[in-house]
């Protein structure tokens, strides 16, 4: 008669569950980054003039979509 025995290594609970936390922390610590990058991108487009947007070929509403895009690609 054969006999099989498996020993695969299984992670106990505590081990699942400081991986999701660690997990969740990671995801909290880049959704910080890229709001600190959107936010400080923001700020120094507002600030500029209206025709300094223009020479970059920006209008003022589309401050948001190229903030948000900013911190997209740095974080990514």
């Amino acid at each position: 008669m054969a006999y099989y025995n498996d020993v695969a290594r299984r992670t106990n609970l505590v081990e699942r569950t400081l991986g999701t936390v660690a997990r969740v922390f990671e995801a909290a610590a880049e959704r910080r980054a890229k709001q600190r990058i959107f936010r400080s991108t923001f700020t120094e487009l507002n600030a500029l003039s209206n025709r300094e947007l223009a020479d970059l070929g920006l209008h003022r509403s589309e401050l948001k979509r190229v903030a948000w895009e900013s911190a997209n690609d740095v974080a990514a």
